[in-house]
Parts: C-alpha cells; structure tokens; sequence
C-alpha cells in the first residue's frame, strides 16, 4: 500500500516529482479500497476519474509520436500500431516492469487474491499515474507527461524503428530450419482502404499455427513485423 515513504519511492521509480502528491496517491487507489473505506464511515476517491483521463493523454502522445516517427505509414496502419500500444496487454507489462503494484491501495479481498498482478488493474493505474502526472505538471512542465509515457515505451518504440530495417524473416527461417521440416509462411488476413491507400494485417504461420502478426502499408513491412512477434514468442533476441 502506497502511505507514507513508500509512495515517495513510487516517484523515484517513475522519474517524476509531484508538485502535489496527492495526485500521485489518488491514482494507485483502487475502487475496492475505496469502498471499504466507505463502508467504515470513511469517505475517499479512486482513481477511475484520474484513469479516464490518463487514457486520452496517452493516446495523444502515442499519436503525435507515431505521426512523427513512422511517416511512411497510412491511417490505417498507425491506428492498429497505437491500439497494440496502449491496450491492456502493454498497459499491464509495462507496469508490471515497474512494479507498480506493490504501491496499490487495495481492498482486503482483492488483497488476499493478489489481485496486484490482475492486467487489468495494473493498466487501469498505470493510465491514472498519466493522467495524475498530467494534472501535477499542466502549466509548470507541459513536457513532462509526454517524457514519461515515452520514457514508458522506450523498449517498444525501439522495436517498432528496428522492426524497418532488420531482416527479421530470415531469422525467423533460420530459426524454424533448426527445428527440422517446419512449414514457415505469411498469409495476410485483413487488407483494408482503397487500392491505391490499403494496410495489410499479416500473419506468420509455423506448421499452421499462428505465431504472429503484423500491420503496415505494405504487404513486405507487414510481414517483417509479424516475424519479429513471432520470434518475441519463441524467445529470440530482437
């Protein structure tokens, strides 16, 4: 639970200050411990007003950044790109990468079922941490938000850029041929927009299992990105 020092450690690990820390204690609140407080005449807030507006900051800066890092890509490519980022999934495992929660106020039976490892409660707080860093900062470092999502995402945005100019087909094929007889292949499985402004969603496929997926412009870039998922899932270094 996020009371005294330990949630001046939480700031230490995200790499933000609170001007007012209230804010910071206000997003690791969970509804659940809201309302046991409030069965015992003790009246607080959770953090879902904060999570709320945390999802719309990070959607905006996950916009402007791929608007403005990956200029080749359409509409509709850069819409599949940022919903991966920010989906429940990503939320979850970046937060879990910091720890975040272990500094949750929780209720006792979300408490005793470790609900501080539940996904979902790991990106609803880690979206209220955006959203409290926004509010904290608005009008002394407008800055300051957009470097601490970015800063979140680091690693990915690493592997998104790399993903342009690796070969990861061929170390996926390399990797399938050392299994023996292994049927590699790419199907695409959605294309959308008009034929002069389509995106491509493709799959790669071992031995027809679907092992990853992909979205770009093109049906090439698409295929490289769902190489680089599927070595991700067999545990390759990328």
């Amino acid at each position: 639970m996020a009371i005294g020092k330990e949630i001046f450690e939480l700031q230490s690990v995200l790499g933000y200050s609170f001007s007012d820390i209230s804010y910071l204690e206000l997003a690791v609140t969970h509804s659940s411990y809201t309302n046991e407080q409030r069965s015992r005449g003790i009246n607080t807030t959770s953090n879902e007003r904060l999570e709320f507006l945390g999802d719309a900051v990070l959607e905006l800066v996950i916009s402007e950044y791929l608007y403005t890092n990956f200029k080749k890509y359409r509409e509709g490519a850069l819409t599949k790109m940022r919903q991966s980022l920010v989906c429940e999934k990503m939320l979850s495992k970046i937060a879990a990468e910091l720890e975040i929660g272990k500094y949750l106020n929780l209720g006792h039976g979300e408490e005793i079922s470790d609900c501080r490892k539940r996904p979902k409660i790991l990106a609803d707080a880690l979206e209220a941490i955006i959203g409290a860093v926004y509010l904290d900062s608005k009008g002394k470092d407008d800055n300051a938000c957009r470097e601490l999502v970015l800063a979140f995402y680091k690693k990915e945005f690493s592997l998104l850029t790399s993903a342009q100019t690796t070969d990861y087909k061929t170390r996926l094929q390399q990797l399938a041929e050392q299994d023996g007889a292994v049927l590699l292949e790419y199907r695409v499985i959605d294309q959308t927009g008009p034929e002069h402004k389509k995106t491509f969603t493709v799959a790669a496929f071992v031995n027809n299992n679907e092992v990853g997926r992909g979205v770009a412009s093109n049906k090439k870039d698409a295929e490289m990105l769902a190489a680089r998922e599927a070595l991700i899932l067999f545990g390759a270094v990328v």
